[in-house]
């Protein structure tokens, strides 16, 4: 149908087989499955051409490097270990097959819903020429584990396709652990060895221009749908390749969303608008796995149509809803260990870009610094996330990030840009339930002597815990009156602010 197929499974027997071979197929007697030897024994030619379909077999053996021989593996629970092994070992005999019958050069050809409807058959093909005795479940499984291995992911699509999973973290070939409603479990999903985890890895790299070995150990990418990916591969793993995929939902969440979950009140929520649609500079601190990133995305969409905004990021994922949006990412060095562009080479030449906003999907480095000369400088309501467990030790870890950068500042007049530049501080937290909170919306007031001075709008307190092991607390407004009300009332949206606070009053 398409390339050249060596030799289909029809045509492999020699010549006296040749004949009831069509009829092979006939014995459909599936319906005799409770005796599978006896359904074998009585076509004794018909056992014989798989043998024999091996040598002739060989010329294809040129194509198989193209294909690491990664092999299915199980997406869904089996009942039992030795049903589940007889699945594995059909799928690896159906999946050899399946490389010595189709020309790989050929497929790379076609369009991936081509290729896998050209699979599907082949596949269909060779389960019933080897008259193996399948249900049409375990058929259609066997089926989409092999496209999967060819054109996806292999035993992680079914992951992926969940919209449930935050993170996807594989240790090795044999430990797959998801995370799931904020807690972290085993899955049953194995690789069969480490190469075809790392083939699986190079795979999601190679699709954005990066690469994965022992010579470039640590890798980090992105899939299609923007979800981060590290790869981290031997020697530096020494259990096998470790490879961790941080998912982002097929809907992008929203503030009203982060209300409904209890992320935040309406009141906050309210107030995040404001902060989002004025123009105020905005850092986003938090834990690992806190949500900064999607809360980040979330605040973007109160940013005005007609702004042009540029985003820096590692590994892009910030998907903003603007049309005026400009993307940047940083590349790792080539082979030759030159070609970088850092994150700071970025933020400069954002500078030259005549942006109104910047945003910096995670501020990690020297480039604090420029985002700091950048907010300072004209680019109102610019963003970014920084790791921290709470507002204060943000502003520790800007301070700290400068200092890297060789910048031989007073501290006084790094705490003083910091104070000039960054106006709010919104702190995500992931607690131990495994809810995802914002535990402040705090305002930077300014100096007192070298020390900075902050202000919270707006805390979480926890209260307690329920029956069901889930912790229970009130968002709490503290009452004082924003620093940045007068640039509300400057973009028209004082109203809502004075509505925000009165209502987050009330309901304290």
């Amino acid at each position: 149908m398409f390339g050249k197929r060596t030799q289909p499974p029809a045509s492999r027997p020699t010549t006296p087989p040749g004949p009831p071979r069509p009829s092979q197929p006939a014995p459909r007697d599936d319906s005799a499955p409770p005796a599978p030897p006896a359904a074998d024994q009585p076509p004794p030619p018909a056992a014989a051409p798989p043998p024999a379909a091996k040598p002739a077999a060989k010329p294809a053996v040129a194509a198989k490097p193209a294909v690491a021989k990664p092999t299915p593996a199980k997406p869904s629970k089996p009942k039992d270990p030795a049903e589940a092994a007889r699945l594995q070992e059909i799928k690896i005999g159906v999946f050899n097959d399946l490389i010595d019958s189709v020309d790989l050069t050929e497929l790379a050809k076609l369009e991936p819903a081509q290729v896998r409807e050209e699979i599907s058959d082949i596949v269909s093909e060779i389960i019933s020429m080897r008259n193996l005795v399948l249900s049409a479940q375990e058929q259609q499984q066997v089926i989409d584990d092999i496209c999967n291995d060819v054109l996806g992911l292999g035993p992680l699509e079914p992951l992926i396709a969940r919209d449930d999973i935050a993170d996807i973290m594989v240790n090795g070939a044999d430990k797959v652990y998801i995370e799931t409603k904020g807690k972290i479990e085993l899955t049953d999903i194995k690789f069969r060895d480490n190469a075809q985890l790392m083939n699986i890895c190079q795979r999601i790299v190679s699709a954005v221009g990066r690469r994965v070995d022992e010579a470039s150990p640590i890798c980090d990418a992105r899939l299609a749908d923007g979800s981060r990916v590290n790869v981290i591969a031997p020697p530096l793993a020494i259990d096998g390749a470790a490879l961790t995929i941080r998912k982002f939902k097929k809907d992008k969440l929203r503030i009203p969303d982060l209300v409904s979950f209890g992320s935040i009140t309406p009141a906050g929520a309210k107030i995040l608008e404001v902060i989002g649609g004025c123009r105020i500079n905005v850092l986003i601190s938090g834990g690992t796995g806190s949500g900064k990133t999607t809360l980040l995305n979330a605040l973007t969409g109160f940013i005005d149509v007609g702004e042009r905004t540029i985003t820096c990021e590692d590994s892009a994922e910030l998907q903003l809803q603007q049309p005026h949006v400009v993307r940047l990412e940083t590349r790792p060095p080539n082979l030759e260990g030159v070609g970088e562009i850092t994150m700071r080479d970025l933020v400069k030449n954002c500078l030259r870009m005549r942006p109104e906003r910047i945003i910096v999907g995670e501020v990690r480095g020297p480039e604090a610094f420029d985002l700091l000369q950048a907010m300072n400088t004209g680019h109102d309501g610019s963003m970014g996330t920084i790791h921290a467990n709470n507002p204060r030790e943000a502003i520790s870890r800007v301070e700290n990030m400068i200092a890297m950068g060789g910048f031989n500042l007073p501290a006084k007049t790094v705490r003083e840009q910091i104070a000039g530049a960054v106006q709010v501080i919104v702190q995500a937290a992931r607690l131990r339930d495994g809810s995802r909170k914002i535990t402040h919306i705090t305002e930077i007031v300014g100096m007192e002597g070298e020390v900075v001075t902050l202000q919270d709008l707006f805390v979480y307190e926890i209260e307690g815990e329920g029956p069901d092991g889930k912790l229970v607390g009130r968002h709490r407004a503290t009452g004082l009156r924003p620093k940045f009300w007068d640039k509300a009332r400057y973009f028209g949206k004082e109203r809502l602010l004075l509505e925000a606070l009165e209502e987050a009053k009330a309901g304290s």
